[in-house]
């Protein structure tokens, strides 16, 4: 176990900002509830978000940037909406400071009262009310539909209880925003962005996730229906891990967004928005992670092989970095890799190290492994190291990464297939879910009293109605009424 980790056993929420302090990713602002994500996180944050603007821009989509401003009064003109994000909003009321005149003051700065803005500005929870503002400008008929746009920001949500990545006051996101002429087209859309989450969060971050329908109660605020996409941390929890929404009509009749069809009739157009957050990288922590520190997925790590050249002596360096260049000469574009040359810290220092940062692979290149043309490769998921001649090398790291990527997907969904319950006696439930043991499959009558009675009695909540969930009679496991499906149930971040 590295120093300084505590183990999941004796304090998994410790543990989880220890693994985060240990691998540089992100240290606590100043400001209360934000972070700053370190060069270590960031580059992580990088290599998710170039993957999936590689996989919006194949599914049409194209980036724009709105502002960070939104005034208070487009927020109330759709009102679930507003309700949904109120309590969260952060309001900028004044544009300028001034010195203060009182110099025996301690607060040497304060708000210039004369610059109070004629109407407040919420900085963005998101981004819809904003977006339909401009909508309505630029859709005039069907031929500008539909419009595919996605934007990478950073968005404010005012939150009490924070934890670095899964719940932070700003955090850095994509949104996506589309407007289509017909409802059938918006729920392609959402359906079709759900995938894509799906593909990326199993894919790339090597996570498996359920698939499914928000409830009533848990859907975003101004959405018809919202998709989701919900994984299993290893302390049993819950994570969203994405979320796409079918907004129906609501914001176009909300901003007066309408088109002229090829007939001459004007409609409402239809709406979707998705987005994923910083918190991925929460889910990647959570999910692979061990008590020596970060394990990352070689499709997504922003170094997936460290080289260690281990000499005692000039002579020596010579020889091993003479090496070290050859093997790595066609590595440009195939294998993300750094060579740690440090001179003041030992080999073993370095080892500890780059494992607590997560990097998938770690060679050692010495004396010996230059008089045998040989390299030892140890892998940072299970700690097997093997002893790799150079003739070939290229190819071997590419499969190995290959490998250790399916290995964690695998062990993912072994444990989330081995924590996932079916689950008819109440009773049992609450005894289980205390724990708490997994994903339970219930049934449920589809009625809120029961949902909420569920969460205020166990702190657990329905995570999605799965899509492929089979038709099955069964009775509700909260009042024993008929029901056809069982939808998952969890304690959730």
């Amino acid at each position: 176990m590295a120093k300084g980790i505590t183990t999941r056993a004796v304090d998994y929420s410790r543990w989880y900002t220890d693994v985060i302090a240990m691998a540089q990713l992100a240290d606590y602002s100043p400001v209360k509830g934000c972070m700053v994500i370190r060069p270590h996180g960031y580059a992580l944050w990088e290599q998710m978000r170039d993957a999936l603007d590689r996989m919006f821009k194949e599914t049409g989509h194209v980036n724009a940037y709105f502002p960070l401003f939104i005034p208070k009064s487009f927020l109330s003109r759709e009102a679930e909406h507003v309700e949904g994000f109120a309590k969260e909003c952060a309001v900028v009321t004044h544009s300028r400071l001034k010195k203060n005149p009182d110099e025996n003051s301690p607060e040497k700065i304060i708000v210039d009262e004369s610059s109070r803005l004629e109407e407040e500005l919420v900085i963005r929870p998101t981004s819809e009310t904003i977006i339909w503002a401009m909508y309505q400008k630029w859709i005039q008929s069907y031929r500008d539909l539909p419009i595919l746009i996605n934007q990478w920001a950073n968005v404010v949500r005012w939150e009490m209880r924070t934890r670095l990545f899964l719940r932070t006051t700003e955090f850095l996101w994509q949104e996506g925003h589309t407007a289509h002429a017909t409802p059938e087209e918006g729920e392609a859309e959402t359906l079709k962005i759900l995938e894509v989450y799906r593909q990326f969060a199993e894919d790339y971050m090597a996570i498996p996730v359920y698939v499914g329908i928000k409830t009533e109660s848990e859907k975003f605020a101004g959405a018809d229906r919202t998709y989701c996409i919900e994984a299993m941390m290893q302390d049993c929890k819950a994570l969203q891990a994405g979320t796409s929404h079918n907004l129906g009509q609501n914001f176009a009749k909300a901003f007066d967004v309408t088109y002229q069809s090829e007939d001459g009739k004007r409609s409402y157009v239809w709406a979707t928005s998705w987005g994923v957050s910083t918190r991925l990288i929460g889910a990647i922590i959570m999910t692979h992670s061990d008590d020596n520190g970060l394990v990352l997925p070689p499709a997504i790590a922003p170094i997936q092989i460290v080289l260690v050249p281990i000499w005692k002596d000039d002579t020596e360096k010579a020889k091993v970095m003479q090496m070290t260049t050859e093997i790595t000469s066609d590595w440009k574009g195939r294998i993300r890799f750094t060579i740690d040359q440090r001179d003041n810290y030992r080999p073993g220092w370095k080892f500890n190290e780059w494992e607590k940062k997560g990097i998938p692979l770690r060679i050692e290149i010495g004396p010996r492994e230059v008089e045998n043309r040989q390299v030892v490769l140890a892998s940072r998921d299970n700690g097997e190291k093997q002893i790799l001649s150079i003739d070939g090398l290229t190819d071997k790291l590419v499969h190995e990464l290959t490998v250790i990527q399916k290995r964690l997907y695998d062990k993912a969904l072994e444990f989330r297939n081995s924590h996932t319950f079916l689950v008819n006696d109440y009773a049992e439930f609450k005894k289980r879910i205390e724990a708490p043991d997994g994903f339970f499959l219930a049934h449920w009558c589809g009625e809120a009293a029961c949902e909420a009675r569920l969460q205020e009695e166990t702190k657990a909540t329905i995570r999605c109605i799965p899509l492929n969930a089979p038709v099955e009679s069964g009775k509700c496991l909260l009042c024993g009424k008929d029901s056809f499906r069982r939808v998952i149930m969890a304690k959730a971040y």
